[in-house]
């Protein structure tokens, strides 16, 4: 199945190529996904799938977007 997915700030580095059409398999997660990214879970603060807020063990479904936070500090 493929999912749009997307990091921001200091994760986004982390967004693949081809990150509108990129490929998980059936029952994935976002922490499959994440993994799958190189990204360390710690480093995950918020996480949204089709504009909700989702846990790391929320299962994705085909098409559906995922986008992928750190946390942010500012002064």
């Amino acid at each position: 199945m493929h999912i749009s997915v997307k990091c921001f700030a200091t994760l986004a580095k982390h967004t693949p190529a081809g990150a509108d059409r990129y490929e998980v398999a059936d029952g994935a997660t976002v922490a499959d996904v994440v993994a799958a990214l190189g990204v360390a879970p710690a480093e995950v603060k918020i996480v949204f799938v089709d504009g909700v807020a989702a846990a790391l063990d929320a299962a994705l479904r085909d098409g559906c977007r995922v986008g992928i936070f750190p946390a942010v500090g500012g002064g």
